[in-house]
């Protein structure tokens, strides 16, 4: 007669593998996620993971709506008034609400009813990054462009600022189909460089000059809303104010974000927004310029701004890292585009601070 044996599960305590991960481990994870949102809800996963997101070094914070509430003006990203009729005005005036959400039902793991957060009432950008105490890299994503045009018109600029502007890139054109356009908009066999007569009698050069200016005034508005921010967190290395429509964005690495703290900002007596300084710029423009992947831009226009007297004697290494800056501004066509239009005749205008 066979015993029948019994076999029986030996009683292994239960443990978490991902407990046995290192701290700088999840932290680099952690990093790869970037979104305020994803983080927020990592947050709330553990007592060791709401000890870690506040860790991050890379944060993006994408603004989804904007509604009027009161709040304080002078905070950053947090400022009322009426309903205003445009973007510019709703960046200035109106805050940036709807990044919040995960944080908002966060409780302490301990069964407290305390938030984790607890300055998440205000729905503020400003006052949500507050909670993140090594942030190194940021980048604020506004919901939309600040400039209105046309459709068809294209129009994407890139700023770099310190304590006020140091270098500004603006491309703009009519963004066409070379395919579906057929023969009519083929470049001008007399094309030689010059600038066309018809440019300056049709409207063109204003209309340059009504986009430098809408540029200069949204790059300037966001960087006076980026006050706060930039006070808060001296661990920053890189800034980016973008929107999602690829529209502009503002830049500030490690030197321009020391020259911010160390100066104090010259704002527009008009607006929320910092002074524009007195600015020399230099205009390259092609009638017709065809682009990868069967587009062409008419009306191609290409203007580099920087501030006059800046002090940089207009040296050679200046003028190397204008050139970096510029060539590196946009990728993609756009970035044919800047190299095209870089080897076409220069035209220099001036521009008073404004």
């Amino acid at each position: 007669m066979h015993t029948k044996a019994r076999i029986h599960a030996d009683p292994v305590q239960e443990f978490d593998r991902f407990d046995c991960l290192p701290d700088s481990l999840v932290l680099l994870i952690l990093n790869k996620l970037e979104d305020v949102r994803s983080l927020g809800r990592c947050s709330a996963v553990s007592k060791r993971f709401s000890g870690l997101v506040p860790l991050v070094h890379d944060v993006c914070v994408k603004i989804d709506r904007v509604v009027t509430v009161d709040g304080d003006s002078d905070d950053a990203l947090n400022l009322s008034s009426a309903k205003p009729q445009n973007i510019l005005s709703h960046l200035f005036k109106l805050m940036l609400f709807a990044i919040t959400k995960p944080f908002q039902d966060m409780r302490n793991t301990n069964g407290a009813e305390r938030p984790l957060f607890p300055q998440l009432s205000q729905h503020s950008p400003a006052q949500v990054l507050k909670n993140f105490s090594h942030v190194r890299n940021l980048r604020v994503e506004l919901p939309s462009g600040d400039v209105g045009v046309e459709e068809g018109i294209l129009l994407k600029w890139r700023a770099e600022y310190g304590s006020t502007l140091q270098n500004c890139v603006m491309l703009g054109g009519t963004l066409v189909n070379r395919k579906a356009a057929g023969n009519e908009h083929e470049p001008s066999s007399d094309d030689n460089g010059n600038m066309p007569e018809s440019f300056y009698t049709n409207g063109g050069l204003k209309l340059r000059v009504v986009w430098t200016i809408s540029c200069l005034i949204a790059a300037s508005t966001r960087h006076y809303l980026l006050r706060s921010i930039i006070n808060d967190h001296p661990t920053l290395r890189s800034l980016v104010l973008a929107d999602a429509d690829g529209q502009g964005a503002l830049c500030m690495g490690t030197e321009q974000l020391k020259d911010f703290r160390e100066h104090q900002l010259s704002a527009s007596a008009c607006s929320n927004r910092t002074h524009v300084p007195a600015c020399n710029m230099k205009l390259k423009y092609a009638p017709y310029l065809e682009l990868p992947g069967e587009l062409a831009l008419q009306g191609a226009t290409l203007l580099v701004i920087k501030p006059a007297g800046d002090g940089s004697g207009g040296g050679h290494g200046s003028r190397k890292e204008t050139e970096a800056f510029v060539s590196g501004a946009f990728d993609g066509p756009l970035r044919f585009a800047v190299k095209a239009l870089m080897k076409r005749r220069t035209y220099l205008l001036e521009m008073n601070g404004f």
